[in-house]
This record gives C-alpha cells, structure tokens and sequence, in this order.
C-alpha cells in the first residue's frame, strides 16, 4: 500500500484529504506540526480527527524552536516587516510545516505529499514549492485544489462515512503561530473594512486590559532575544527564544499591543489584505531596532535595511529555497555581532515605546562628544572648516544654475 504523508491540521479540509485519500488506496500518515498556538486540548482534539479519519498513522512534531532557530531568528535580524507593518506572521511558518512534513514523508518512504490548500491562497504555493525542493519525484497531491469542492460537500462526504466535523462557529478564518497570529473575514475583503473587537484572538479587549502602563526589559546576544523581566527591579529571567516569545505574545497581548491590518501583493498578483496580532513581534522588531541604532554604522544600518527587506519578501513569496536566502542570513548574522545589550520597553493600552538601550558596544559616548554640546574630538575651528567643506559642491552647483 502506497504511503501519503498528510499535512494535517484536524480541520475541515485535512480531514476530507485523510478519508478521500484512505478510500484511494492510500496508508495515510496525518502529521501535524506544532509551530506555536497549540494548546493541550487543541493537540488532543487533532489526534482525535486523525483517529476518526482513520489515518494509518499520527504523528505530531513540536518545530517551535526550529521555527525560531530557521527564519524567525533571521525576519528579527532583519526587523522584517511587510509593507512596513506586517511581521510576516503565517508565511514563515507555513514554510517550516512543509519542512517537516516533507522530511517526515521521506523518512517513511511516502509516495505523496499532500496539503489541504485551496488554489485561491499563498499557501499552495508554498507547500508545493517546499515539497518539490525538499522531496523530488515524490508526487504532489492536494484534493481540496483538484476537486475545488464546496465546505458543504465536504462534509456531506465524510458524515456519509461517520465523520463529523462540527461547521465553524464563527465568520472569521484564524491562524495562529509562535509570531502571531492572522485574520480574516468580510471586512478583510474591503479595502476600509474595519475588524469588530471580538474577532481578536491574541489580544485582549479593551474592557479587560490593566490600567497604567508598565516597563519591561529585553536582553539581546548577538541579536537573539535571551532573557525578559520587568524593568522596577523585579528580576530578569533568562529564557530560550521560544519561551520568551511566548512570555511577551501573553504580556503585550493583554494590554492589545500588535493588532494591525495589511494590505499588499500576495504571491498570485493580486492584492490581498489581512488582519493580524503580533505582541511579541512588535517588541522585539522595535527593541531589536532601537539596540541596532546604538551599536551598528550608519552603512550597516542601511544596506541590513535594503537586504533585510529582500530576505522578508522572499519568505512572504516562498523563495526560501532559493540560494541567495543562504547568503543574506550569513549577511545578517554577521551584522549581529555587536547586537548585545539591555532595551526598556514601555507597555501601555495598544502601545509599546522604546525607552532606552544600554550596551557594552554602544556608539555613543557621551564622555567624548555630547550632541548639540560639545565635543572633545576637535575644536571649534576645526567644526568651522568641516561645514564650509561640507558645503562646497551645493555651492557649486548653485553657482553654474
């Protein structure tokens, strides 16, 4: 019997792939893989649709920290934002979900790879080109894209055959990851359309979030994030990159920090928008970036800029693969280098503000030159002739007009 190695995330679509491919003659090994949002009852309840579809196989696969360690570690690196506010929340983690379940399917020598993607998203194509790349001549099926079915016939097809998937209790289609997560439902169709409160997921209502702001602080090594506390003495605590984002997603979030919406060009070359949740995302770009500021030159600032923006599109757009991704983290590694040091991070009602940064590579030295003051790396006469130089093309060029 042929073994298909299933993306499989206990919904709808996943479940009717489990059942339609079993009846095509297939040994289907459902594997889910955890890349944050998964609670207990949650894990609980995959293993029971996969029992119900009567997968010939489960397997569950925790790739959090591969998660952060692949491309979280470096879309931080970069302060990667899509369109300036989008912390690239789902694309990075559909990348390393194919990861897996390609690796998984190799390993158990399936003769399929199968995801349940529809062929209107960004997604399909990011699970196909991962699992074209990782397992080649491993034949690539997606029932929910070939057959274009409706949620209704789906279900009809499997109550037909004893499995019942409850229809969705809301109007909104939810994911939700170790960075954040995504949103989207009728208002998210409109160009203006706004998200009712209730839609959130990850962040708290306004009528729930503590009054009074409070103040934490981030401690950074080579640009990874390592330990988090708060700032009024009460003990910083070293964590894995993991731990602490799931320490600041509950922190930030509960005061509704990291809600925003996006609109841009999805992979298909159509515009799309989306609304999404990220508290820790939003910290620590902006802690990150800040510590940046303090320890790296202006030129390395700029061109981390320009490269980083390339590296964050070629995630969004599942170029991963492609050979220049490895070039441009060992870029952005090496710009890590100085990043080290200490940020206090104000958090208030739907705001986070940088305080400050302290580093032991710091830049700034005040004991030297003081901005706006005084400096004792030269003289007055000498700040005279540096701005009459400094002016002398414009002149110029004034001049010959």
């Amino acid at each position: 019997m042929r073994i298909a190695a299933l993306a499989f995330s206990g919904g709808l679509d996943t479940t009717y792939c489990a059942v339609f491919l079993r009846e095509q003659g297939y040994a289907v090994h459902a594997v889910a893989v955890d890349t944050g949002g998964f609670d207990d009852d949650e894990r609980r309840l995959i293993a029971q649709r996969a029992e119900a579809a009567k997968a010939a196989a489960f397997r569950l696969i925790d790739a959090r920290a591969e998660l952060f360690d692949r491309t979280l570690k470096h879309l931080l690196f970069a302060n990667a934002l899509r369109g300036d506010v989008y912390p690239l929340c789902v694309s990075a983690e559909r990348l390393v979900q194919a990861k897996c379940v390609a690796e998984y399917g190799r390993s158990v020598g399936a003769a399929a790879l199968v995801h349940g993607s529809t062929g209107a998203g960004n997604d399909q194509v990011r699970f196909d080109l991962a699992f074209r790349v990782l397992a080649p001549g491993v034949e690539v099926v997606t029932p929910i894209r070939a057959q274009a079915l409706s949620r209704e016939a789906e279900m009809k097809y499997l109550a037909d055959r004893g499995v019942s998937i409850p229809p969705k209790t809301g109007v909104y289609s939810v994911n939700r990851g170790l960075w954040g997560a995504t949103i989207g439902g009728g208002e998210t169709h409109k160009s203006d359309g706004v998200l009712p409160e209730s839609a959130y997921v990850l962040t708290a209502l306004a009528a729930d979030r503590p009054a009074g702001p409070e103040e934490v602080v981030i401690d950074f090594e080579r640009g990874v994030p390592t330990a988090f506390g708060d700032a009024g003495g009460g003990g910083v605590e070293r964590l894995t990159p993991v731990a602490l984002v799931e320490r600041l997603n509950t922190r930030a979030g509960r005061r509704g920090i990291g809600r925003g919406m996006h609109v841009g060009d999805t992979i298909l070359g159509i515009k799309g928008r989306v609304a999404f949740e990220a508290p820790a995302a939003t910290v620590l770009i902006a802690a990150h970036r800040e510590l940046e500021k303090l320890v790296l030159s202006k030129q390395q600032q700029f061109w981390k800029r320009a490269l980083g923006d390339v590296y964050g599109a070629n995630v969004h757009e599942a170029r991963f693969f492609d050979p220049v991704m490895r070039d441009l983290e060992t870029f952005l590694e090496s710009s890590q280098r100085r990043v080290t040091g200490r940020v206090t991070v104000r958090l208030e009602d739907r705001i986070a503000t940088v305080l400050g940064a302290t580093s032991p590579h710091s830049l700034m030295n005040s004991d030297k030159a003081k901005y706006g003051e005084g400096s004792k790396l030269w003289t007055g006469e000498e700040a005279a002739a540096f701005c009459k130089i400094y002016g002398v093309a414009d002149g110029l060029q004034r001049t010959g007009e």
